[in-house]
């Protein structure tokens, strides 16, 4: 790792705060979703596909990524400054979230050179949006069940069968795929194949899927006799289940936020924080009723607790015992805790939180849309249930119940 220095630390934070500034791209006019799971509309796609290509174009998007995939090949501390003035000064999101996080962390690690320089500058760029195509409508938590098939056919693999809670799979050029390709081997993980796999063919067709909120942002995607080049395939035959857990490492935050850009618009302790000196409890702002001061301390001890435990994933030298115990054990709390962060800033507004779209509700119905989608990251890259059983299992060594 190249060292730096405080002075060009600071000069740099200077120098992207005043681009920020300057390059806002403002109020669209209409609403944002909250994260990438939440981009339902023509309209907002093309809004934050387009902030992502000029945050990439002006240099502050995959500035740690190698220069010759399209990056700039620099320090990673450099890159960490530009994500956190993203978030300070409370930017759009970066749409490819599962490009710049999933698919782009597994091409460059594992992937042929010929993968790298083909995806890598495109991820980056927005030019290629990427979905994931893992969980199945049938298979539940138990993804080395899924029994969408690859079969071969010459220079092809014909697929067929279906994958749900396809995020951006409307919007999507490429899809990392987990297949089944044989269903012989010594257990049922054996079977599988991973692909990176193109979206615009013939045969694949991703249906919205509508929210309780309203939003359109998962997809069921139907596989029918959809023919993709052979050479789609990652690694072998069989070793989808491998690779499958690489990408979910970097789904749950093993390396995440290494390509910059932020993730989501979310609401944060700071906000509940405010939301807290607005509302008001027995006739006086709530902040000041000693139980929700204890709630709110608690949250935000986790909350900080959270962003130093995902500082220390990424060092390898404290990640070598179990690579994946910190990024897991980090899922499963932050996800919760921002069910629970949501849950006390609907709580707050006592009977006007059950308003969600009245032209009544409390900054515009945004809490209790983020508690309704708050669920779906309980859910996502694995149940809170199943994180329990792998870190009590496999992490702390305790025997299966």
């Amino acid at each position: 790792m190249t060292a730096t220095t405080e002075k060009e630390r600071q000069e740099f934070q200077q120098e992207v705060a005043a681009w920020f500034v300057e390059n806002n791209p403002g109020d669209p006019g209409f609403l944002l979703p909250e994260t990438f799971m939440e981009v339902g509309t023509d309209a907002q796609f093309e809004y934050l596909r387009d902030w992502q290509r000029k945050v990439y174009e002006a240099g502050f998007l995959g500035m740690a990524w190698p220069e010759e995939y399209g990056g700039r090949g620099m320090p990673q501390v450099f890159q960490d400054i530009a994500t956190q003035e993203m978030a300070s000064q409370r930017l759009p999101f970066m749409p490819n979230t599962i490009g710049l996080n999933w698919a782009g962390p597994l091409i460059l690690k594992m992937g042929r050179e010929e993968d790298k320089q083909k995806y890598i500058k495109n991820i980056l760029s927005a030019e290629d949006i990427w979905c994931q195509g893992f969980s199945e409508p049938e298979a539940g938590s138990d993804l080395g069940n899924s029994q969408c098939r690859a079969v071969r056919d010459g220079d092809d693999y014909v697929i067929n069968g279906s994958k749900i809670w396809t995020s951006l799979g409307s919007y999507a050029k490429y899809m990392i795929l987990l297949a089944r390709t044989s269903t012989g081997g010594a257990n049922k993980y054996a079977g599988l194949s991973y692909f990176l796999a193109p979206m615009h063919v013939e045969g694949i067709d991703p249906k919205p899927i509508q929210k309780l909120t309203g939003e359109y942002g998962f997809c069921q995607t139907y596989f029918d006799n959809a023919r993709i080049p052979a050479d789609c395939l990652m690694g072998s035959e069989g070793e989808g289940w491998n690779i499958a857990m690489v990408t979910l490492t970097f789904e749950r935050g093993a390396t995440g936020g290494q390509a910059g850009g932020i993730a989501s618009m979310e609401l944060n302790i700071n906000d509940v924080v405010e939301l807290s000196r607005r509302a008001m409890r027995n006739g006086k702002p709530a902040i000041e009723d000693p139980h929700i001061r204890s709630q709110l301390v608690q949250l935000i001890t986790e909350s900080r607790g959270n962003q130093l435990m995902a500082a220390r994933a990424r060092i390898p030298a404290l990640a070598t015992d179990w690579p994946t115990a910190v990024p897991m054990s980090g899922k499963l709390r932050g996800s919760e805790l921002k069910r629970r962060m949501c849950q006390l800033a609907v709580s707050l507004q006592g009977a006007n939180g059950a308003r969600f779209v009245s032209e009544q509700a409390i900054d515009g119905g945004k809490w209790q849309r983020s508690y309704f989608n708050s669920f779906s990251g309980t859910i996502g890259g694995g149940t809170s249930e199943i994180q329990h059983n792998i870190v009590g299992e496999r992490v702390l060594g305790l025997p299966k119940s």
